[in-house]
């Protein structure tokens, strides 16, 4: 009976994406992702439904949770957002067009969760993504929808995201509760512990995990503030990766400890992810310290990561253009190198509703971005606000500056007419390209977020010649 219900349990899961799957092979419209998301809250509303009492012999956890032994959690997310024309004296073919555009994405996410043996447990997660980004993602920095990724298109795609192991080693001492949430089972865990993750799963899951700006599904949209945007870290153009993290947690003392090690694409930003994972890889060690101040609680994390592939360099490409008399191009020039960088980052309390944050990193950027977004270095701060001051504890404002910057050798590319990733306007006026981003979200019911978002982009591209630009957007987020 426990098989049967599980079979059932997992085709309520996994009915939406097959639907999605289906629908493909039409013109997607609006009414698919309505039906997404009505699905996905009928499903949440079964799995909210009242059970029936445990047996005598059912084991609980602390403050008398089930033990479940399934887990199950989805995801909606539809963002909409409109560009207004702006100043362009020119453009390449990496440019952020100067005219009037819209872009939008949407994607459903169900995390499949199972305990296996005593601190182990295994997520699985389907994933359906469409949307159209605009300029195809080129011309800025910090892109403004951290949704899109770089191979998203207009037909609704399935693919797998997670497929990870998780396990779990207490060292003894006092213990803490770990809350149910997406790929987390509820649990209590000695405040001593060793973490072991493994699988496929998204660097950003482990490393970097700025509590008040990390996830543009419910908090800030811009690049710049969902990780370090100097952190080339290792994924696929859809921004997951294989590999393992080892991290060592005392809650007691307030330090942890991660390191990992995960592929690397086989071609910059590509799908296709190179396995020699002796040879071409990305490494990442992290130290994070809990401390008091001021009575509020807070966190400051200091990160230093290598990525080891064959990459162009900056200006082995610019000398080979000028020895041929043509733009550089990075793909040309590609040797075996390394790429390093270290980031630092803080997040505070400040009062029972304020979150700040605060993050500074920096990479050499002499070679080309590989995985993530062409940012150098860059400094960025911001805060979430709740609403219980004005009667609404389940609203969020969010404000937050990042100043995205380059390296000489970057900026030298581009000025030359060489392309990056993402960059190329045919021409370089450099000034660092500042980042400002206003959102404000409400929950009309539990489980669903709608957040209007505006973000104001000075020197898009690094190009004091072009913009500021501005965007207006809506968010919809549903979770259960």
């Amino acid at each position: 009976m426990l098989f049967l219900s599980m079979l059932q349990y997992v085709w309520v899961a996994v009915r939406p994406l097959v639907l999605v799957r289906v629908a493909a092979l039409r013109r997607p419209t609006l009414l698919t992702v309505m039906a997404l998301l009505s699905v996905a809250t009928q499903a949440a509303r079964a799995d909210g439904a009242p059970a029936s009492a445990p047996a005598a012999d059912t084991p609980l956890i602390a403050g008398g949770e089930l033990d479940d032994r399934f887990g199950f959690h989805g995801q909606s997310t539809w963002v909409w957002q409109a560009k207004p024309a702006f100043k362009s004296p020119y453009a390449g073919d990496n440019s952020l067009t100067g005219d009037r555009a819209t872009s939008y994405s949407f994607s459903t996410t169900l995390d499949l969760g199972m305990r296996l043996w005593k601190g182990a447990e295994f997520h699985f997660n389907p994933e359906v993504i469409m949307g159209k980004a605009f300029s195809d993602l080129h011309g800025l920095g910090g892109p403004t929808n951290g949704e899109l990724a770089k191979v998203t298109g207009t037909d609704p795609t399935l693919y797998r995201a997670r497929a990870f192991l998780r396990q779990t080693w207490g060292l003894g001492g006092d213990t803490e509760k770990i809350d149910a949430d997406f790929n987390q089972f509820a649990d209590v865990v000695d405040k001593r512990r060793v973490v072991l993750t493994v699988g496929n799963m998204p660097v950003l899951d482990v490393f970097d995990g700025v509590e008040y700006s990390h996830d543009p599904r419910t908090q800030f949209l811009n690049w710049s503030f969902m990780a370090s945007p100097s952190f080339d870290y290792p994924a696929d153009a859809r921004g997951y990766d294989w590999g393992i993290a080892l991290e060592y947690i005392d809650s007691e003392l307030g330090w942890a400890a991660r390191a990992g090690r995960f592929l690397q694409p086989i071609q910059s930003n590509g799908l296709a992810l190179d396995s020699a994972f002796m040879q071409h890889y990305g490494d990442m060690v992290e130290l994070e310290k809990s401390y008091t101040l001021f009575g509020q609680d807070g966190k400051v994390r200091l990160m230093g990561w290598r990525n080891k592939t064959r990459m162009g360099r900056f200006d082995d490409a610019i000398a080979l253009g000028q020895a041929t008399g043509s733009a550089p191009d990075v793909s040309l020039v590609r040797k075996e190198h390394a790429k390093v960088g270290v980031g630092l980052s803080f997040e505070q309390k400040a009062g029972e509703n304020l979150g700040l944050f605060a993050r500074l990193n920096w990479s050499d950027d002499k070679t080309e971005t590989y995985a993530f977004t062409e940012v150098g270095r860059n400094v960025s701060f911001g805060g979430l606000l709740k609403g219980t001051s004005w009667g609404r504890p389940n609203d969020v404002v969010g404000a937050a500056f990042s100043l995205n910057m380059l390296g000489p050798d970057h900026r030298a590319y581009l000025a030359a007419g060489g392309s990056g990733a993402f960059l190329g306007d045919g021409a370089l006026n450099y000034g660092h390209e500042r980042v400002l981003e206003l959102f404000y979200s409400v929950q009309p019911v539990k489980g669903l977020m709608l957040s209007p978002d505006f973000q104001l982009i000075q020197n898009p591209g690094y190009n004091r010649d072009r913009g500021p630009a501005k965007f207006y957007g809506m968010r919809v987020h549903a979770e259960f």
